[in-house]
């Protein structure tokens, strides 16, 4: 057995470590399941890791099967977008369904949690669905089960978001909120990037030909090419921390550290708060939209929108050109000015 380096730690069960941010539990096949927060009692710490033990070792039950998902390369090939919005989704199912055997799911207890759940989200209930199905499907193949209770289960229909923003609008919440979610909003624009994107851009994305983003859904690999306003927003993120003090995140904090989702969004929420106050403007727009106004407001064929945005299907980047197109009428053209 290895011993561990700190001797304040040697109470630890064997494979469980200090993460980041919580007590983890890593497996002999790898990857980490957190356990509890690192601010948690000794007793709390070994309750949390008997509990997991306890439910690794009962196989058959879904929340196992779910855990085992997560250990495996089909789950950790996917994008970190993806695995953090999976984990997410899997504690709705888990808490429903978590010591059910997985054999003895059917497609109506699936549609009663649908129903259920639709009360409150369709949205969510799909996304969870989703999940479900997913990790079915890696079950399935692997002769884990000898079915996907997901499959002939409806999915509810899903009203594409059709929000514009208009530059007053913009600009009315863009002058209220704090400097780094004022960068943060150019940079997503400009770029059409995605929140997650943004948040995570260190300063080697930078160089001489544009700012390297890989799309945290997609995949997809670009440079988006310098305008004089794309550097300006980011010359006005190298301010953002404190004099002497360096950072590897471009939209950092003043002691350097990343911004977490629940500390930028705060900023965000406030800012557009204040701009509704202000402007007795509704402002009813979300941080994502800002990507679906970047596309909106590229002049170009949608296959070059496509290009720009780093869709992978033209669908995509329908779903997100929102401006109202100005189309001409009878002598129009042919007006004069």
């Amino acid at each position: 057995m290895t011993r561990r380096r700190n001797k304040d730690d040697a109470w630890m069960p064997a494979r469980v470590y200090r993460g980041r941010s919580a007590f983890e539990y890593h497996p002999a096949s790898g990857g980490a399941i957190k356990l509890i927060k690192l601010t948690a009692k000794k007793w709390e710490v070994l309750k949390a890791h008997e509990d997991l033990m306890s439910e690794l070792n009962q196989k058959d039950n879904l929340a196992a099967m779910i855990k085992e998902f997560f250990l495996s390369s089909d789950f950790l090939d996917l994008s970190q977008t993806t695995q953090n919005d999976y984990t997410k989704y899997s504690k709705k199912v888990i808490g429903v369904f978590g010591k059910v055997p997985p054999s003895k799911l059917e497609p109506k207890h699936v549609r009663a949690y649908m129903d259920k759940r639709g009360l409150k989200s369709k949205t969510q209930a799909n996304r969870e669905k989703a999940f479900l199905s997913r990790a079915y499907r890696w079950a399935f193949e692997r002769g884990k089960v000898d079915k996907n209770p997901c499959t002939g289960v409806r999915a509810y229909k899903e009203i594409p978001r059709k929000r514009y923003i208009e530059d007053f609008e913009y600009s009315a919440v863009y002058e209220r909120v704090p400097q780094h979610v004022q960068v943060a909003m150019e940079l997503s624009y400009l770029c059409a990037a995605r929140k997650g994107d943004v948040l995570n851009m260190t300063w080697d994305q930078i160089s001489e030909q544009g700012i390297y983003i890989k799309q945290g859904k997609t995949n997809v690999e670009q440079i988006k090419e310098w305008s004089s306003r794309l550097r300006e927003a980011v010359a006005r993120a190298k301010l953002l921390c404190r004099d002497n003090v360096y950072s590897r995140w471009v939209i950092a904090q003043s002691n350097g550290r990343q911004y977490t989702d629940r500390g930028f969004d705060q900023g965000w929420i406030d800012g557009r708060a204040q701009a509704r106050t202000d402007t007795k403007m509704a402002l009813d727009f979300t941080f994502h939209d800002i990507k679906a106004k970047s596309i909106s407001d590229f002049e170009g064929t949608t296959q070059q929108k496509q290009e720009f945005s780093g869709h992978k299907t033209e669908r995509q980047v329908s779903s997100y050109d929102r401006k109202t197109k100005l189309v001409p009428t009878i002598g129009s053209r042919n007006a004069s000015k």
